[in-house]
């Protein structure tokens, strides 16, 4: 499969080959929100193929991928969502009988517009990269004891603010909240000056779990119906007064961004890799077997207001010491339910080396080492009206699997 080519022309250095096949949701001047897939730089309306009686044979209910959101398709369940995802790749195949009945339903991506893809009801943020918990751990408490003592037996996460949650492309309005500086004897009220991205990836939910039922990391793939780009901004000042001792609210809560297409497991499966081992032995409830995570490459670049952007770090989902099973297998395993569209975050993933940092906290250490811009200007912290720009793809060879990119401009308070 990796050798197919479609019909429509995909440059060579696409996230979207006809081997990706993601799900999104878009509209048009002329059109409401519908279900879509992409290929190269178009867009094809799988409302539109439904109306021709594309998928007659896999999918009953047409209205389906005529939604504002992927759940009602998510619900499907994977294997009738995977049978979509093999019919789209066949319709868009070179020599497909297709290509004439389906050519006026792809758009250019500069044509539409990307919307939310699925109606998030609760959301996680998990705190898996090692790196990334070492580093602030050395920060904020004893460098000699970086880690806590539950760090390496469980997989750290708390609840977040799905509301906030917006489709790429959204501005970041800067918060406002309580400040303690230091040698402060009382805190002030005023805008952020820490404002931080966090890199990061989510997966989605796409099969329910009873309450009071607990999901194996066997049977956690099934629940899982694939992944996005996820920044969760933070405003570090605010985060620093507020989060002893239940952790982030108002340092968080203002908006996460995440990108508009769900790259599916499926199209993920060449890229599996072995997780970091892990010592010591965590609970059998926690052991796997097999490849539980994924190459996948990740850069963040920042855009000051009329200037070139800067990449600032490079790192990858590989680094996650918990992966993705071990996350879910986690959260269900005292009976929490899981619901179709839920979201589930990995935490800032950092690699070793301090280019690969994964937020500014980390890549400055707490502002005492500014990056330089391409412009000649330095950042701490992020600036009114900088624009931060995610990127994340899989590659091997020639197949190239990418998300697009996730992108926000921080505008002032």
């Amino acid at each position: 499969m990796t050798s197919l080519c479609s019909w429509v022309q995909v440059t060579p250095h696409s996230d979207f080959p006809i081997q990706n096949i993601p799900f999104g949701v878009f509209k048009t001047a002329s059109s409401e929100a519908r279900l879509a897939t992409r290929i190269g730089d178009k867009v094809l309306d799988l409302a539109a193929c439904a109306k021709i009686g594309i998928f007659d044979d896999i999918v009953s209910q047409k209205d389906v991928f005529s939604q504002k959101y992927l759940n009602d398709f998510i619900a499907l369940g994977k294997k009738t969502t995977a049978l979509v995802r093999n019919k789209l790749i066949e319709i868009l195949a070179e020599g497909s009988i297709f290509e004439d009945k389906i050519k006026n339903f792809l758009y250019n991506i500069s044509e539409v517009e990307m919307l939310m893809p699925v109606k998030i009801g609760d959301y996680t943020d998990f705190y898996s990269s090692i790196e990334h918990a070492t580093n602030v751990g050395k920060m904020f408490r004893d460098p000699a004891n970086a880690l806590l003592p539950n760090w390496k037996h469980l997989p750290v996460a708390y609840h977040g603010r799905a509301s906030s949650i917006m489709v790429s492309g959204t501005p970041v309005r800067r918060p406002k909240g309580q400040l303690k500086a230091t040698d402060a004897v009382l805190p002030t009220f005023e805008a952020s000056k820490n404002l931080d991205f966090e890199l990061e990836m989510a997966f989605v939910i796409g099969k329910e779990n009873a309450l009071g039922e607990s999901i194996s990391t066997a049977q956690a793939e099934e629940h899982i119906f694939g992944f996005l780009i996820f920044n969760d901004w933070s405003a570090r000042d605010i985060q620093k007064w507020e989060y002893v001792p239940l952790g982030p609210f108002l340092s968080k809560n203002f908006i996460s961004s995440l990108s508009a297409w769900v790259v599916t497991l499926e199209a993920l499966d060449d890229f599996r890799v072995e997780s970091p081992v892990q010592e010591p032995t965590v609970l059998s409830y926690l052991q796997y077997e097999g490849k539980r995570n994924f190459d996948i490459y990740l850069e963040v670049y920042i855009q000051p207001q009329n200037s070139e952007a800067t990449k600032v770090c490079s790192s990858n989902f590989k680094h996650l010491y918990w992966n993705i099973c071990q996350q879910l297998a986690h959260h269900t395993v005292g009976g929490c339910n899981m619901q179709i569209g839920d979201l589930c975050a990995s935490g800032t993933i950092s690699g070793s080396e301090s280019d690969s940092y994964g937020s500014l906290l980390e890549l400055t250490w707490q502002g005492t080492k500014p990056l330089k811009m391409a412009d000649g200007t330095e950042r701490k912290f992020l600036q009114d009206y900088d624009t931060v720009i995610i990127k994340a793809f899989a590659q091997k060879g020639d197949l190239r699997i990418g998300f697009g990119e996730v992108i926000g401009q921080i505008i002032p308070a």
